[in-house]
């Protein structure tokens, strides 16, 4: 299995490389948490030693998964997907995987929910409190003021 990736012109005008080419991660499919589960249920069992294993074979699927060009929804969570970072080159002829790509990474979306008005907020985000740190807490506040209070998207 590998990582796709697909080249694409750079069209903005502004940028020093307009007119040259860079990669992006294609990703040929979602697999979701059912998905996973049926894969992850081939593999092994059920305990807190049952769950331990069903995370750690959770970790090794979705490595797979990641690695096949699949984007990794866990429902409620969010979704996986790999990027890649690379430099640009004139054509994609001229394009070379060891010159031109600088890093693969995980790209994490969280999940977000709609509430009544229809505003959008990251799942992880919804009933956020926010509260200024105590003194000594590594780091030292000049004017100690700060603000208490709840956030849907900080």
């Amino acid at each position: 299995m590998a990582v796709l990736y697909r080249f694409t012109k750079n069209n903005n005008e502004k940028s020093k490389t307009h007119g040259q080419y860079y990669i992006k991660a294609v990703m040929t499919q979602t697999t979701d948490l059912n998905m996973l589960a049926d894969r992850i249920q081939r593999n092994c069992t059920a305990k807190r030693s049952d769950v331990l294993a069903v995370l750690t074979e959770l970790v090794e699927v979705m490595q797979d998964e990641l690695q096949a060009s699949h984007r990794v929804k866990l429902n409620g969570f969010g979704s996986f997907k790999i990027g890649i970072k690379s430099t640009c080159a004139e054509s994609p002829k001229k394009f070379s995987i060891t010159e031109n790509v600088k890093s693969l990474h995980v790209n994490f979306t969280p999940e977000t929910k709609a509430d009544s008005n229809k505003k959008r907020t990251k799942a992880f985000l919804t009933g956020c409190h926010m509260q200024q740190a105590p003194k000594n807490a590594g780091f030292d506040d000049e004017d100690g003021n700060g603000e208490e209070g709840t956030t849907e998207n900080p």
